[in-house]
Protein backbone atom coordinates (compact mmCIF):
# COMPACT_ATOMS: atom_id res chain seq x y z
CA UNK A 1 0.00 0.00 0.00
CA UNK A 2 1.64 3.38 -0.90
CA UNK A 3 1.78 6.64 0.52
CA UNK A 4 -1.90 8.34 1.00
CA UNK A 5 -2.35 11.00 -1.80
CA UNK A 6 -3.24 14.84 -0.67
CA UNK A 7 -5.96 16.39 -3.46
CA UNK A 8 -5.21 19.92 -4.54
CA UNK A 9 -7.57 22.43 -2.98
CA UNK A 10 -8.12 25.92 -2.04
CA UNK A 11 -8.41 25.19 1.70
CA UNK A 12 -7.26 22.24 3.91
CA UNK A 13 -7.86 21.51 7.30
CA UNK A 14 -4.63 19.94 8.58
CA UNK A 15 -3.45 18.50 12.26
CA UNK A 16 -0.84 19.24 14.59
CA UNK A 17 -0.35 16.50 17.42
CA UNK A 18 2.32 18.66 19.39
CA UNK A 19 4.76 16.70 22.03
CA UNK A 20 4.28 19.33 24.75
CA UNK A 21 3.98 23.36 25.05
CA UNK A 22 6.22 22.98 28.10
CA UNK A 23 9.89 24.88 26.41
CA UNK A 24 10.12 28.63 24.36
CA UNK A 25 11.00 25.90 21.56
CA UNK A 26 7.86 24.27 21.55
CA UNK A 27 5.90 27.34 22.15
CA UNK A 28 7.64 29.36 19.07
CA UNK A 29 7.03 25.92 16.80
CA UNK A 30 3.01 25.97 18.14
CA UNK A 31 3.14 29.93 16.89
CA UNK A 32 4.59 29.01 13.73
CA UNK A 33 2.39 26.05 12.74
CA UNK A 34 -0.78 28.50 14.06
CA UNK A 35 0.86 31.75 11.96
CA UNK A 36 1.65 29.58 8.68
CA UNK A 37 -1.65 27.79 8.70
CA UNK A 38 -3.41 31.49 9.23
CA UNK A 39 -1.56 33.16 5.94
CA UNK A 40 -1.70 30.77 3.65
CA UNK A 41 -5.70 29.84 4.92
CA UNK A 42 -5.50 26.65 5.92
CA UNK A 43 -7.58 25.67 9.28
CA UNK A 44 -5.12 24.20 11.89
CA UNK A 45 -6.49 21.64 14.57
CA UNK A 46 -3.66 21.87 17.61
CA UNK A 47 -3.41 19.86 20.02
CA UNK A 48 -1.36 19.55 23.39
CA UNK A 49 -0.10 15.61 24.01
CA UNK A 50 1.48 17.50 27.70
CA UNK A 51 4.37 14.84 27.52
CA UNK A 52 2.21 11.86 27.38
CA UNK A 53 2.79 9.04 24.52
CA UNK A 54 -1.18 8.01 25.45
CA UNK A 55 -2.32 11.49 24.85
CA UNK A 56 -1.15 12.03 21.86
CA UNK A 57 -2.07 8.61 20.37
CA UNK A 58 -5.50 9.81 21.04
CA UNK A 59 -4.71 13.18 19.73
CA UNK A 60 -4.00 11.68 16.16
CA UNK A 61 -6.57 8.99 15.85
CA UNK A 62 -8.98 11.59 16.52
CA UNK A 63 -7.71 13.55 13.91
CA UNK A 64 -8.30 10.87 11.79
CA UNK A 65 -11.48 10.08 12.45
CA UNK A 66 -12.38 13.57 12.18
CA UNK A 67 -10.58 13.66 8.79
CA UNK A 68 -8.24 15.89 7.94
CA UNK A 69 -6.59 16.20 5.09
CA UNK A 70 -2.82 15.98 6.60
CA UNK A 71 -1.28 15.50 10.25
CA UNK A 72 1.63 16.86 11.29
CA UNK A 73 3.11 15.00 14.01
CA UNK A 74 5.94 15.74 16.62
CA UNK A 75 6.20 12.63 18.66
CA UNK A 76 6.48 12.51 22.64
CA UNK A 77 7.70 8.88 22.20
CA UNK A 78 8.76 6.67 18.62
CA UNK A 79 7.29 3.46 20.15
CA UNK A 80 4.24 4.34 21.19
CA UNK A 81 3.10 6.65 18.36
CA UNK A 82 3.74 3.82 15.94
CA UNK A 83 0.42 2.16 15.53
CA UNK A 84 -1.53 5.76 14.94
CA UNK A 85 0.91 6.81 12.58
CA UNK A 86 0.01 3.62 10.97
CA UNK A 87 -3.91 4.02 11.16
CA UNK A 88 -3.44 7.44 9.45
CA UNK A 89 -1.95 6.02 6.69
CA UNK A 90 -4.48 3.17 6.27
CA UNK A 91 -7.18 5.74 6.62
CA UNK A 92 -5.57 7.90 3.49
CA UNK A 93 -4.31 10.62 5.88
CA UNK A 94 -0.40 11.21 5.01
CA UNK A 95 1.55 12.08 8.10
CA UNK A 96 4.60 14.35 8.28
CA UNK A 97 6.53 14.14 11.36
CA UNK A 98 8.41 16.94 13.04
CA UNK A 99 11.51 17.49 14.81
CA UNK A 100 11.88 13.93 16.22
CA UNK A 101 12.27 10.58 13.99
CA UNK A 102 10.34 7.51 14.49
CA UNK A 103 13.27 4.27 14.41
CA UNK A 104 13.31 2.79 10.85
CA UNK A 105 12.76 -0.50 11.92
CA UNK A 106 9.01 0.45 13.16
CA UNK A 107 7.60 2.65 10.74
CA UNK A 108 9.97 4.46 7.58
CA UNK A 109 9.63 7.66 6.02
CA UNK A 110 8.60 7.53 2.53
CA UNK A 111 7.01 4.27 3.72
CA UNK A 112 4.53 4.13 6.44
CA UNK A 113 4.74 7.76 6.56
CA UNK A 114 5.76 10.80 4.40
CA UNK A 115 8.71 12.54 5.43
CA UNK A 116 10.83 13.76 8.57
CA UNK A 117 11.17 17.25 8.67
CA UNK A 118 14.01 18.75 11.02
CA UNK A 119 17.48 19.63 11.52
CA UNK A 120 20.75 18.33 10.62
CA UNK A 121 22.01 17.60 13.92
CA UNK A 122 25.42 16.55 12.20
CA UNK A 123 25.81 19.73 10.63
CA UNK A 124 24.85 21.61 13.85
CA UNK A 125 27.98 20.33 15.79
CA UNK A 126 30.17 20.75 12.50
CA UNK A 127 29.30 24.01 12.23
CA UNK A 128 30.38 25.13 15.88
CA UNK A 129 33.53 23.05 15.36
CA UNK A 130 34.27 24.90 12.32
CA UNK A 131 33.86 28.29 14.32
CA UNK A 132 36.38 26.80 16.86
CA UNK A 133 38.54 26.14 14.50
CA UNK A 134 38.86 29.49 12.60
CA UNK A 135 38.64 31.27 16.20
CA UNK A 136 40.51 29.66 18.92
CA UNK A 137 43.28 31.64 19.00
CA UNK A 138 45.00 28.65 20.98
CA UNK A 139 42.52 27.12 22.87
CA UNK A 140 42.24 23.47 22.24
CA UNK A 141 41.50 21.56 25.36
CA UNK A 142 37.29 21.03 25.32
CA UNK A 143 34.98 19.62 27.65
CA UNK A 144 32.11 18.55 26.08
CA UNK A 145 28.36 18.33 27.91
CA UNK A 146 26.20 15.66 26.30
CA UNK A 147 22.35 16.25 25.68
CA UNK A 148 20.36 13.17 26.50
CA UNK A 149 22.23 10.17 25.78
CA UNK A 150 21.50 8.17 22.80
CA UNK A 151 19.17 10.92 21.63
CA UNK A 152 19.73 11.63 18.17
CA UNK A 153 20.37 15.28 18.45
CA UNK A 154 22.95 14.15 21.18
CA UNK A 155 24.52 11.92 18.99
CA UNK A 156 24.50 14.52 16.04
CA UNK A 157 25.60 16.93 17.76
CA UNK A 158 28.75 15.36 19.23
CA UNK A 159 29.48 13.11 15.89
CA UNK A 160 29.76 16.44 13.86
CA UNK A 161 31.66 18.73 16.42
CA UNK A 162 34.11 15.52 17.21
CA UNK A 163 35.03 14.34 13.71
CA UNK A 164 35.50 18.38 12.70
CA UNK A 165 37.87 19.19 15.64
CA UNK A 166 40.07 15.60 15.00
CA UNK A 167 39.86 16.75 11.28
CA UNK A 168 41.27 20.14 12.20
CA UNK A 169 43.83 18.51 14.08
CA UNK A 170 45.68 20.30 17.38
CA UNK A 171 42.41 19.98 19.92
CA UNK A 172 41.72 17.62 22.22
CA UNK A 173 38.72 16.36 24.12
CA UNK A 174 39.21 15.90 27.59
CA UNK A 175 36.20 14.85 28.59
CA UNK A 176 32.67 14.10 27.79
CA UNK A 177 29.62 13.59 30.07
CA UNK A 178 25.76 13.78 30.02
CA UNK A 179 23.88 16.91 31.16
CA UNK A 180 20.14 15.52 30.02
CA UNK A 181 19.53 19.00 28.79
CA UNK A 182 19.29 20.46 31.88
CA UNK A 183 20.59 23.75 33.13
CA UNK A 184 21.69 22.62 36.59
CA UNK A 185 22.90 19.43 35.55
CA UNK A 186 24.62 21.66 33.04
CA UNK A 187 26.48 23.11 35.90
CA UNK A 188 27.12 20.21 38.14
CA UNK A 189 28.68 18.26 35.01
CA UNK A 190 30.44 21.66 34.04
CA UNK A 191 32.05 21.95 37.90
CA UNK A 192 32.97 18.81 38.26
CA UNK A 193 34.73 18.35 34.37
CA UNK A 194 36.44 21.53 35.02
CA UNK A 195 37.62 20.60 38.86
CA UNK A 196 39.43 17.23 36.93
CA UNK A 197 40.38 19.19 34.23
CA UNK A 198 41.50 22.78 35.23
CA UNK A 199 43.43 23.21 31.85
CA UNK A 200 40.29 23.38 29.63
CA UNK A 201 39.88 26.25 27.96
CA UNK A 202 36.74 25.62 25.63
CA UNK A 203 32.81 24.36 26.95
CA UNK A 204 30.91 22.59 24.12
CA UNK A 205 26.98 22.03 25.26
CA UNK A 206 25.08 20.48 22.94
CA UNK A 207 21.80 22.77 24.49
CA UNK A 208 21.79 26.29 25.58
CA UNK A 209 19.89 25.30 29.15
CA UNK A 210 23.39 23.34 29.34
CA UNK A 211 25.61 26.41 28.37
CA UNK A 212 23.66 28.55 31.10
CA UNK A 213 24.66 26.57 33.77
CA UNK A 214 28.19 25.95 32.54
CA UNK A 215 28.60 29.95 32.35
CA UNK A 216 27.68 29.97 35.93
CA UNK A 217 29.78 27.17 36.72
CA UNK A 218 32.85 29.11 35.14
CA UNK A 219 31.65 32.17 37.02
CA UNK A 220 32.00 30.00 40.28
CA UNK A 221 35.38 28.87 39.12
CA UNK A 222 36.77 32.56 38.90
CA UNK A 223 37.44 32.04 35.14
CA UNK A 224 35.54 34.40 32.65
CA UNK A 225 33.26 32.86 30.57
CA UNK A 226 33.91 33.92 26.80
CA UNK A 227 36.98 35.27 27.39
CA UNK A 228 38.86 33.31 29.52
CA UNK A 229 37.04 29.93 28.35
CA UNK A 230 35.45 29.71 24.65
CA UNK A 231 31.52 28.84 25.31
CA UNK A 232 29.56 27.14 22.33
CA UNK A 233 26.24 25.75 22.73
CA UNK A 234 23.24 25.21 20.06
CA UNK A 235 20.24 27.18 20.89
CA UNK A 236 18.52 30.25 19.97
CA UNK A 237 16.43 31.50 22.84
CA UNK A 238 16.27 35.21 23.70
CA UNK A 239 18.71 34.50 27.02
CA UNK A 240 21.23 32.68 25.25
CA UNK A 241 22.01 35.24 22.47
CA UNK A 242 22.26 37.78 24.75
CA UNK A 243 24.95 36.09 26.55
CA UNK A 244 26.21 35.82 23.10
CA UNK A 245 25.78 39.89 22.71
CA UNK A 246 27.41 40.36 26.59
CA UNK A 247 30.68 37.96 25.40
CA UNK A 248 30.07 35.33 27.60
CA UNK A 249 28.94 32.28 25.18
CA UNK A 250 31.18 32.83 21.86
CA UNK A 251 28.47 31.00 19.30
CA UNK A 252 25.25 29.22 18.89
CA UNK A 253 24.18 27.41 16.09
CA UNK A 254 20.68 27.47 15.90
CA UNK A 255 18.08 25.08 16.29
CA UNK A 256 15.39 26.76 14.33
CA UNK A 257 11.53 25.59 16.05
CA UNK A 258 9.68 27.98 12.99
CA UNK A 259 8.38 24.94 11.06
CA UNK A 260 5.41 26.63 9.82
CA UNK A 261 6.68 28.08 6.49
CA UNK A 262 8.95 24.68 5.78
CA UNK A 263 5.80 22.74 6.50
CA UNK A 264 3.10 24.27 4.20
CA UNK A 265 5.47 24.85 1.64
CA UNK A 266 5.77 21.03 1.92
CA UNK A 267 2.22 20.09 2.23
CA UNK A 268 1.42 22.21 -1.36
CA UNK A 269 4.16 20.64 -3.08
CA UNK A 270 3.10 17.27 -1.97
CA UNK A 271 -0.24 18.46 -3.39
CA UNK A 272 0.62 19.27 -6.49
CA UNK A 273 2.38 15.64 -7.41
CA UNK A 274 5.93 16.54 -6.18
CA UNK A 275 7.89 13.86 -4.75
CA UNK A 276 9.08 14.35 -1.31
CA UNK A 277 12.16 12.84 -0.39
CA UNK A 278 12.21 10.78 3.63
CA UNK A 279 13.81 13.94 5.24
CA UNK A 280 13.41 17.68 4.13
CA UNK A 281 15.42 20.07 6.21
CA UNK A 282 14.97 22.41 8.51
CA UNK A 283 17.44 25.73 7.64
CA UNK A 284 19.02 26.32 11.17
CA UNK A 285 20.72 29.89 11.76
CA UNK A 286 24.07 30.78 13.57
CA UNK A 287 25.29 33.82 15.86
CA UNK A 288 28.67 34.92 17.09
CA UNK A 289 28.93 38.73 17.69
CA UNK A 290 28.91 39.54 14.56
CA UNK A 291 25.71 39.05 13.43
CA UNK A 292 23.70 38.60 17.19
CA UNK A 293 22.38 41.92 17.76
CA UNK A 294 19.68 40.97 14.70
CA UNK A 295 19.47 37.81 15.76
CA UNK A 296 17.94 38.72 18.87
CA UNK A 297 15.14 40.52 17.59
CA UNK A 298 13.72 37.31 16.28
CA UNK A 299 14.83 34.48 18.78
CA UNK A 300 12.11 32.91 20.68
Amino acid sequence: MGLPALSKKDAYEVGFAQAANDTPWRVAQTASMRDEAARVGCRLVCTDARGSAARQVSDVNAMVVRGVDLIFLSPVEGEAIVPAVTAAKAAGVPVVLLDRRLDPSLAAAGEDYLTFMGSDFVEQGRRLAEWLVRNANGKTKIIEIEGAEGAAPAVGRKQGFDEAVTAAGGFKILASRSGDCVRDKGRQVAETLLGTHPDANVVYAHHEEMAHGAVAALDAAGRTPGKDVIVLSVGGGTEILQAVADGRVNAVVECNPRFGPLAFETLHRYANGERIGPWVKQADGFFDMSNVAAGISRAY
